[in-house]
C-alpha cells in the first residue's frame, strides 16, 4: 500500500523548561523571544515551508500563551490599526493565519515519547512528522522538508541527525550506523544518551523526525526508559527492528536554543542578521570587549 504524503506534524510543547527558571515560572520557555519572535514561531514557519497543513502542538500546564499567541488579537490589531502602525500589525497577524493548528493536553509530564503518543488520534494512519523546539535550523530547503525529501524517496522513517562533540555525545541519542549512502545512514542501533566514551558514533539525534504510523505500536506500551520517562528513541529502536529507520545528515545550521548558552549566542546572531540591529550590536559588542 502506498504511503500518504507527510501533511501533518506534532511539535511537543508540553516541557517544564527548568533550564529557563524563573523565566519560566509563568511563561512557556517555547514563548522566549530569540530577538522579536517566539522560539515556537520558528518551529512552526519551518513546518508550513516544508509542506506540513496541519499542526498539533502538544501543551502542558501553564502553556496557554502559545495558544493565544497563534490566536487573533482583536483589541491589539486593532488599536494598531487606528493609530496606523501597519507593519506592526502585519507582524502580529502573520502568526494567526499560518496554518491549521490544534492544541492537546499532557496531562503528566511522562517524557517525548509520551507526548508523541498524546497525539495518535489526530495523526490516524498517516506519515507524519515531529519538530522539537529546543532546535532551529536555517537552511536554503528546510530541514524538515529534507527529511520529507528522503522519506518520499526511502517510504520509511526518516531521523534528523547532525554531528556533535564526542565530549556531548551523552547529552543526545545517539545512532550505531552500518551503512551510508551519501547523508543517508542506515542504522543498525539508536542509543538514547549513551554514558560519557560509549557511543559508537557523533550522530546525534536533532529534533526533526518522519514516521510511519507504526512507531505508535511501540508508544502504545509506555514503556519507562532512560530519567524515568516514556523516551522516543526507544520506540524508534524497536521500529527499527520491524521496518527500516533511515538517518539523514541535514544540511543547515543548527542552534541549540533549549541550554542558555545557546540561547544567548542564537539571538546574538539571529539580531546581527537583521540590518536595523547588526551595527548598533556590533558597537556595543566592541565596546565591550575593550572595557
Amino acid at each position: 500500500m502506498k504511503l500518504k504524503n507527510v501533511k501533518k506534524a506534532i511539535i511537543p510543547a508540553a516541557g517544564l523548561g527548568t533550564r529557563f527558571l524563573p523565566a519560566t515560572k509563568a511563561m512557556p520557555k517555547e514563548m522566549l523571544p530569540i530577538v522579536d519572535k517566539p522560539t515556537i514561531q520558528y518551529i512552526v514557519e519551518e513546518a508550513i515551508e516544508s509542506g506540513i497543513e496541519d499542526i498539533i502542538i502538544v501543551t502542558g500546564k501553564g502553556k496557554r500563551a502559545i495558544e493565544d499567541h497563534f490566536d487573533n488579537a482583536y483589541e491589539l490589531e486593532q488599536t494598531l490599526l487606528n493609530k496606523e502602525k501597519f507593519e506592526l500589525l502585519e507582524k502580529v497577524q502573520e502568526a494567526s493565519k499560518m496554518v491549521d493548528i490544534h492544541y492537546i493536553r499532557q496531562k503528566e509530564p511522562k517524557g517525548l515519547g509520551h507526548a508523541v503518543w498524546c497525539a495518535r488520534n489526530f495523526i490516524g494512519n498517516e506519515p507524519f512528522a515531529v519538530l522539537l523546539g529546543d532546535d532551529i535550523v536555517q537552511a536554503e530547503t528546510p530541514c524538515l522538508k529534507q527529511l520529507i525529501n528522503e522519506f518520499d524517496r526511502t517510504h520509511s522513517s526518516v531521523i534528523g541527525v547532525k554531528r556533535v562533540p564526542e565530549d556531548e555525545t551523552h547529552r543526545y541519542g545517539i545512532i550505531e550506523p552500518y551503512e551510508q549512502f551519501g547523508r543517508s545512514f542506515q542504522v543498525r542501533n539508536f542509543i538514547e544518551k549513551p554514558e560519557k566514551g560509549t557511543a559508537p558514533s557523533e550522530l546525534a539525534i536533532i529534533g526533526r523526525y518522519i514516521f510511519t504510523p507504526e512507531i505508535f505500536l511501540f508508544l502504545d506500551k509506555q514503556e519507562i526508559g532512560a530519567g524515568g520517562e516514556v523516551q522516543l528513541t526507544d520506540s524508534i529502536q524497536k521500529l527499527n527492528e520491524i521496518q527500516r529507520v533511515f538517518a539523514y545528515e541535514f544540511e543547515g545550521k543548527r542552534y541549540d536554543v533549549g541550554e542558555k548558552l545557546g540561547f544567548i549566542e542564537t539571538t546574538i546572531e539571529f539580531a546581527l542578521q537583521k540590518e536595523e540591529l547588526r551595527d548598533d550590536l556590533l558597537k556595543f559588542m566592541a565596546q565591550k570587549l575593550e572595557n
